[in-house]
């Protein structure tokens, strides 16, 4: 039986992530693959991808820029990369509320697990005002030292759900696959995340199912 739903927070319960940096690349005339293209030099070099240690808290937002304005050649600057993604991210108000409707409505526990940057934090809480009457629980990735899709942040989030709540026990809802598989091999229902109106659907079947 259905006892929780964790849900990711960016692409699901906002605007898709690539509609931002696209409108970064705009604005400032870098081509977003050039910076992809940067951070895969770095993850072959290190053996460590700056995204990840960014998302986990082992590198600051400003050790991340500037390992790629580094690698880019140092001509470029990326400092406004945050001001121009949050300008254009936008709250999904619909899912928001279908979220919220899970857990006052229905009863549901809830959880938010987020892949996120700490200081990032401040601006991502406030498209979410209602953050703690939706969800009981918040896993940010940079503040537990694990991202998706590590197993660990999964089972962690179930932990601090507590009250006899188990991963088979809960419905989760992701825009990216491969998070989604991990949630299935550890017994979690998993939606993916493609249109709110999907979404809503396929986890309404779920729990019409049980």
């Amino acid at each position: 039986m259905t006892k929780a739903v964790v849900c990711d927070f960016g692409g699901v319960l906002t605007t898709p992530l690539i509609d931002s940096f696209l409108h970064y690349q705009e604005e400032s005339g870098i081509p977003f693959p050039d910076v992809v293209a940067a951070m895969a030099r770095l993850t072959t070099r290190t053996g460590k991808n700056p995204l990840y240690e960014l998302e986990k808290g082992a590198i600051t937002e400003d050790e991340f820029l500037g390992s790629i304005e580094q690698e880019m050649g140092g001509a470029v600057s990326l400092r406004e990369m945050h001001e121009v993604y949050f300008d254009h991210l936008q709250p999904n108000e619909q899912m928001i509320g279908y979220v919220r409707s899970l857990r006052v409505e229905r009863g549901l526990r809830s959880a938010l697990l987020t892949n996120n940057v700490r200081e990032w934090e401040p601006r991502w809480r406030a498209m979410l005002p209602e953050i703690d009457e939706i969800f009981e629980v918040v896993v940010d990735s940079a503040f537990v030292g694990m991202r998706k899709p590590d197993p660990r942040i999964y089972e962690l989030t179930v932990e601090r759900l507590g009250g006899g709540v188990t991963a088979a026990d809960c419905v989760f809802i992701d825009d990216i696959d491969v998070n989604c598989q991990t949630a299935r091999e550890l017994g979690m229902a998993a939606v993916q995340f493609h249109s709110t109106e999907q979404a809503i659907a396929e986890v309404d079947s779920l729990l019409g199912s049980g």
